[in-house]
């Protein structure tokens, strides 16, 4: 089955709003998950830090890749939620002492 001219501009918006999740989105991702392996790794302080830094590689990868083949917009986002636990897990020791 093919598609009409005026069916595959209308994909334009999804596609602009996927890349612009998946970039932007999976960087902030990526971060916060960073930041939460290394504070969870059982590992020395540099070597947790080291191993998370490299995993952050495959994770920004993962949630590009990620961010096209869901199959809607707010699975996208709903997985981009995840972050916010993540953030704070990693950076729980700074959000404590904004606090005080």
């Amino acid at each position: 089955m093919t598609r009409s001219v005026s069916q595959s501009r209308s994909a334009w918006p999804d596609i602009a709003a996927r890349t612009a999740l998946a970039v932007l989105g999976g960087y902030a991702f990526t971060y916060a998950a960073t930041a939460a392996l290394a504070r969870l790794l059982p590992l020395d302080r540099v070597d947790a830090l080291t191993t998370a830094s490299l995993l952050s590689f495959m994770v920004y990868l993962v949630f590009i890749l990620w961010a096209f083949a869901a199959a809607s917009l707010r699975r996208v986002l709903v997985g981009l939620s995840i972050a916010v636990p993540l953030a704070v897990i990693g950076f729980w020791p700074q959000l404590l002492e904004a606090l005080r």
